[in-house]
């Protein structure tokens, strides 16, 4: 796929003179940007109430993205585009553009895809699809074609196809239709030719685990998509597989910090495994093409499953190790690692404030950096910039000591004989 360069020439016509500037844009593909350390990517959403029937402003959506920016961050994911919420990002992208010709920031744009009777009282039929995704796609393809300078990725579902999500999970038929239908309207020209189009979801709907996926309308999506994003979360599967997670015997010994650490390094590699499944699945049928990270994250805040009462993963100090750890590999590697996510959300668990699903972000809800980005504070990375009017500071105030007192070490996983 050849790459672009766009050169465009700005003519400025004053009343006695003309003045020509010439200003050189090197717009990126996504070819380009897949793999490419130069370009950070992450999980975005905006929402900062309990619902989602609040759409973050345009307003709202510039200061989050100056903030990703400042991070080094030039690529974010989104999910659906039945609310305003992704409009709105692209044209908050867009005018920031126009402020700022050096600003640089790519979407990759999801489209929900959705089983027929998901989200009701009805059984979910999951080998039939719902009469919204056909909208979906055709907003998705709205989009893409009046933002080609941003959108240069679009996904088809999210964690559509894995059984676990049984409100709403759709076989991979009902994927490659969608998928085979966007390869479709760029080969008659009415998608960007260079517009990759993936399928973002479990590593298991990837061929990565269970054989029960290994399905030959699998191997036809594989085949069809421009690449493979993958999603792993060490912090869910060790609820259950524990043998992934805690202390071992012969760490006993070890300071607190050395057990936590040596348990985020598991986690890490049981990442890097899911990822290596998926990749070996891929090729087992013939295909070599990039498979890039689509979702990793850990959760800060857990009241069950994760917290002091569950398997004590929940915190900022796990959380910050986790996110060094897969930036460090993916980066080594030139794997892009959208990582979930940028800021907190609380309308993934409305009525549960402790519920861990709020909880995945880098910056919290009162505007604070948690422990992953004290270093940019200290750093001078966000000066000058805000969030619901207000400076980024630190969680626990820096107070690193007072941080530690909600770190917990794990349980003991004794030998098994």
């Amino acid at each position: 796929m050849k790459k672009l360069v766009y050169i465009i020439s700005l003519v400025f016509i004053s009343c006695n003179q003309t003045n020509t500037k010439n200003l050189v844009l090197k717009e990126k593909t996504a070819e380009e940007i897949l793999g490419n350390t130069n370009y950070q990517a992450i999980c975005y959403g905006g929402y900062r109430t309990t619902t989602r029937e609040t759409v973050p402003s345009i307003a709202e959506i510039k200061d989050d993205m100056r903030l990703l920016y400042a991070l080094n961050i030039k690529v974010v994911r989104t999910y659906n585009v039945h609310y305003t919420e992704a409009a709105n990002l692209l044209k908050a992208i867009s005018e920031l553009k126009k402020q700022d010709s050096n600003f640089e920031m790519y979407v990759m744009l999801g489209a929900w895809i959705d089983c027929k009777n998901a989200w009701t009282d009805l059984p979910p039929i999951h080998s039939e699809e719902s009469n919204r995704n056909a909208i979906e796609i055709s907003e998705a393809v709205r989009l893409a074609n009046e933002y080609p300078d941003i959108v240069k990725i679009v996904a088809v579902g999210n964690e559509a196809m894995v059984k676990w999500a049984t409100s709403y999970y759709v076989t991979p038929n009902i994927i490659l239709k969608w998928v085979n239908h966007l390869q479709d309207l760029k080969k008659q020209g009415k998608l960007p030719k260079e517009l990759w189009i993936t399928s973002s979801d479990n590593y298991l709907s990837w061929g990565g685990g269970d054989e029960q996926y290994h399905t030959e309308d699998l191997n036809k999506l594989i085949k069809a998509v421009d690449f493979i994003s993958m999603h792993t979360y060490p912090i869910h599967d060790e609820r259950f597989f524990p043998e992934i997670w805690g202390v071992k015997e012969n760490e006993a010994i070890l300071s607190d910090k050395m057990k936590i650490d040596a348990a985020m390094l598991r986690a890490r590699d049981y990442a890097i495994s899911q990822y290596n499944g998926v990749v070996k699945y891929m090729k087992s049928i013939g295909v070599n093409k990039p498979v890039e990270m689509g979702e990793t994250g850990w959760t800060t805040i857990d009241a069950i499953y994760y917290g002091v009462e569950g398997s004590k993963a929940a915190d900022e100090y796990k959380a910050a190790h986790y996110y060094k750890l897969m930036r460090e590999w993916s980066n080594k590697e030139k794997i892009t690692c959208f990582y979930f996510e940028a800021f907190d959300e609380s309308w993934k668990d409305g009525t549960n404030p402790n519920g861990y699903e709020n909880h995945f972000g880098l910056i919290n809800l009162q505007n604070q950096a948690k422990f992953a980005l004290w270093d940019k504070i200290d750093k001078g990375v966000f000066k000058g910039l805000n969030r619901n009017g207000k400076p980024i500071t630190k969680t626990y105030d820096g107070n690193e000591k007072a941080l530690w007192q909600d770190v917990k070490v794990p349980r003991l996983i004794k030998n098994k004989n």
